[in-house]
């Protein structure tokens, strides 16, 4: 386990002002931790934009994104194993697929209010950064990472499951929000020995806000085309047609 990190290792974490303190405390009082390095945390929430457009020199999450996550696959992948013995690793990497996934993530964030005390350049604040989910479970990841090193992978630990093991066990009781690219790609590699592929047929709507329209074949069948508010959404949309017609 590693030890605390000094804090001059901060260096780069965004200053912290009396406001900035009470709006972090408020955040630790809603997630029921507590940080030794409230610089830290308030690193966790820097993102790339708001490091970019700041005059001081301000470091991002994008380390402690990538430290969290594998932090995270860490305790699921752990949780699985000694409370589900009668599975097997299929279903271990359906279910952690599902509740490490940006979509989970996001709703985690959301229910946090993370969207509230993240830190954005002025770009991003005016293109609805706030609300990408992308953006949002990649802040997860950051605070997950920066708890880690703030307090230790027993503190990570309770922290994680306590927020990922409710999103397991909706998903034992099939009410998640399904993959839909995954079944479609195990359905077809099965019964067709091959692949789905996937094709953009278009993008509407303004160049901020654009929608993804596309299509899936399937043994020379087409399948959509199906909307998204990005490719992988029109993507999940589009397999999720075709599972349905093809798992009949």
């Amino acid at each position: 386990m590693p030890r605390p990190l000094k804090k001059s290792t901060y260096i780069g974490a965004p200053s912290v002002s009396p406001m900035r303190k009470k709006e972090l405390s408020l955040f630790e009082k809603q997630a029921s931790i507590h940080f030794k390095s409230i610089e830290l945390l308030n690193l966790a929430f820097s993102h790339r934009s708001f490091a970019n457009e700041s005059h001081d020199s301000v470091d991002n999450n994008e380390r402690l994104e990538f430290l969290g996550d594998s932090v995270l696959g860490l305790v699921v992948s752990t949780w699985l194993f000694l409370n589900l013995p009668e599975l097997d690793e299929g279903d271990f990497s359906r279910i952690k697929s599902f509740v490490v996934s940006e979509d989970s993530l996001a709703e985690i964030a959301k229910n946090l209010r993370v969207d509230n005390f993240i830190l954005i350049g002025k770009g991003e604040e005016f293109s609805g950064g706030r609300s990408k989910k992308a953006l949002l479970a990649d802040c997860m990841e950051a605070i997950f990472g920066a708890y880690f090193l703030d307090s230790g992978y027993k503190a990570a630990t309770e922290l994680i499951q306590n927020l990922l093991v409710p999103q397991i066990h909706t998903v034992l009781e099939n009410k998640h929000r399904k993959d839909y690219k995954t079944l479609l790609q195990e359905f077809v590699q099965k019964k067709y020995k091959t692949y789905p592929k996937y094709n953009v047929v278009k993008k509407t709507g303004p160049e901020h806000d654009n929608t993804f329209w596309v299509e899936v074949i399937i043994q020379k069948k087409t399948f959509g085309p199906a909307s998204g508010n990005n490719k992988k959404e029109g993507e999940q949309a589009a397999a999720k047609i075709a599972f349905e017609v093809l798992s009949k």
